[in-house]
């Protein structure tokens, strides 16, 4: 099988695709004031960079990573399809917006993920993501857990 993870913008019928099955994974576990997800359009709008893989040409998962001038980054619409879990993808994809965010001088890495996401945390915590309190924007919410990884 052949893998491949590619910059790809979030308005491209794969990437849109990828992340509508997103939204439809979590909106009935969830409230929308729980979702923190960004749209298509956010995802542009806030210069996430984004990025999806390919296994043998057809699209798997995504992931995104938005810089903040405060010095950390925050990973966004992380997804593997159900066919493709279990082949290190999301590793793979983590290690990714990694990089992406050390050559641009940024060593933290910061997210949000459902608490009914077991397999994310699993994943964030196998990865050295350490639990933390909210950051940014966010605000308690009982539906959500924070992490953090220090990469520097």
């Amino acid at each position: 099988m052949q893998i491949t993870l590619l910059p790809e913008r979030p308005d491209t019928p794969d990437a849109i695709q990828l992340i509508d099955e997103l939204e439809s994974v979590l909106s009935p576990l969830y409230p929308s004031a729980s979702r923190h997800g960004y749209s298509v359009e956010k995802l542009i709008q806030q210069g996430v960079a984004f990025f999806v893989t390919r296994c043998d040409g057809v699209p798997a998962g995504c992931g995104g990573v938005q810089l903040f001038e405060e010095g950390y980054g925050e990973v966004k619409r992380m997804y593997v399809q159900p066919p493709y879990r279990g082949l290190g993808l999301a590793k793979r994809m983590l290690d990714c917006l990694a990089d992406y965010s050390r050559q641009h001088g940024v060593t933290v890495l910061r997210l949000e993920t459902g608490i009914h996401q077991h397999e994310a945390i699993g994943l964030y915590e196998s990865c050295g993501f350490q639990r933390r309190s909210p950051f940014g924007e966010y605000t308690d919410d009982p539906l959500s857990v924070y992490f953090e990884l220090q990469m520097g």
